[in-house]
């Protein structure tokens, strides 16, 4: 871990992200490691684990900014059910209609699947196609 002050760390790297035209150094390019059981999930998760944990990241996310601003941010799930089985979409969209995470917008390339999560929904909602 590098604790250099991120000002020195940008005036070190200054030259060389010149050349390149990217900051090359920084919070952005810091690696995470997220575990479970013990192991890197990026490694022994499915494809739908993989996914549900980043999905419970951003609306842990979206609760933290809300407790600090006091709005309610909006909820972009984009294309987040291709990898997720019918059921982990149902929970899904289940606790997001109990949190009242807000307005909400879902991307998908599965009508009837996008009509399904719709109508499991009490609110107002539309669909839009492209």
């Amino acid at each position: 871990m590098d604790d250099t002050d991120f000002a020195e760390l940008l005036h070190e790297t200054l030259q060389k992200d010149r050349a390149l035209t990217y900051t090359s150094r920084g919070v952005h390019k810091d690696e995470l490691r997220f575990e479970m059981n013990g192991n890197a999930i990026r490694k022994v998760g499915s494809q739908g684990q993989q996914k549900s944990f980043l999905v419970a990241l951003k609306l842990a996310q979206m609760k933290q900014l809300q407790e600090l601003t006091g709005k309610v941010p909006i909820l972009l799930l984009d294309d987040i059910f291709d990898k997720l089985d019918d059921s982990r979409v149902l929970q899904l969209i289940s606790l997001v209609r109990q949190e009242n995470f807000g307005q909400l917008f879902i991307t998908d390339t599965n009508r009837e699947r996008t009509e399904m999560v719709v109508k499991t929904i009490s609110e107002d909602s539309k669909i839009f196609e492209l």
